[in-house]
Parts: C-alpha cells; sequence; structure tokens
C-alpha cells in the first residue's frame, strides 16, 4: 500500500483574531487547528470521514506569537480496526528571523465513520521507516496506557459504588 497519505502539513498565519489576553495565540485556537489537522490526515488516509474520539497529551511548550507561521505535521502512527492515532507536531516560526521552534504536541485518536454513520474499517498501517516505526511503538504504549487507565477509572467507580451501598 502507497503510505503518502499516511502524513498531510498545514501552515497557517496567526492572525491577531487567534490572539488571547495576553497577546498570544489562544490554547483554544490551536486545539480547534490540531483537531482540524486531525480530521484531514485521518480522513485522507481512510478515505472517509473521521470523527475524534479522545486527545492525549497536548503539551503547550512554548507560546505561539500573533503574526508566527504555524506548520502542523501530522502523521498516521497506529491504525486499529476503526480507529487511527494521528500524531501532530506543531512548530512556530517568526517570520521576520526565520527561527522555527516546537511549541506543540499531540496525539488525537480518530475513528472513521462510513456512510451509513457507523465506525467503518481503516486500512492497516505498517510502519517502515525509522521514525514510522517509532512513533507506532509510541502509539502502541499509548494504547496499552490508555486501556489501562480505562480499567482503573472502572474499577475505582466500582469501588466507590460498593463501598456507598454498604455505607447506607
Amino acid at each position: 500500500m502507497d503510505y503518502s497519505n499516511a502524513q498531510l502539513t498545514i501552515t497557517l498565519l496567526m492572525t491577531p483574531d487567534k490572539a488571547n489576553f495576553t497577546g498570544n495565540v489562544h490554547g483554544g485556537d490551536l486545539l480547534k487547528l490540531l483537531d482540524q489537522v486531525a480530521y484531514a490526515c485521518a480522513s485522507r488516509y481512510a478515505g472517509k470521514q473521521a470523527v475524534t474520539l479522545s486527545v492525549d497529551q497536548v503539551t503547550f511548550r512554548q507560546p505561539i506569537h500573533v503574526g508566527e507561521l504555524v506548520t502542523c505535521l501530522a502523521s498516521v502512527n497506529y491504525t486499529g480496526n476503526t480507529s487511527m492515532e494521528i500524531g501532530i507536531k506543531v512548530i512556530a516560526e517568526n517570520i521576520q528571523s526565520q527561527i522555527k521552534r516546537h511549541v506543540n504536541s499531540c496525539f488525537f485518536t480518530m475513528v472513521s465513520i462510513g456512510q451509513d454513520g457507523k465506525p467503518s474499517s481503516v486500512p492497516t498501517f505498517t510502519p517502515t521507516t525509522p521514525d514510522e516505526l517509532r512513533r507506532h511503538k509510541g502509539a502502541q504504549l499509548r494504547r496499552e496506557m490508555r486501556r489501562q487507565y480505562e480499567d482503573d477509572a472502572l474499577s475505582i467507580r466500582s469501588s466507590k459504588a460498593i463501598s456507598a451501598i454498604d455505607n447506607h
């Protein structure tokens, strides 16, 4: 399979309408942009619509300033049956100095949706390059950590429910 559609790059100029009260790009605006980038990457890869299931490890490393170019480097890191992990690295560039900074990274889990509105299978992604292999391993680890977290949270909720019943 040709995996050239497993990566996507988008560059945008950050304009004053994106500013928060400190004059930097508002985190919510960046999250919206990241969701759109994840959608574009996942939908193009799957050849179908996609919806956001979860967002992991959004790390705001540095502020993004109004007037900077922001480049989002998105890639399919892992595929399940109907889901895909999309990793996004965000680079801000000062146009005058041409200094580039890694300002944000995150991981979106996107689910492919068929025409019937239900989850639909996606092509299996098989990593081949060293970067793809590294990202794939990281995605597998994050997937396992999410499952463990869900199991632990369910266990805690169940024990609280039992405790609440015992205390009445």
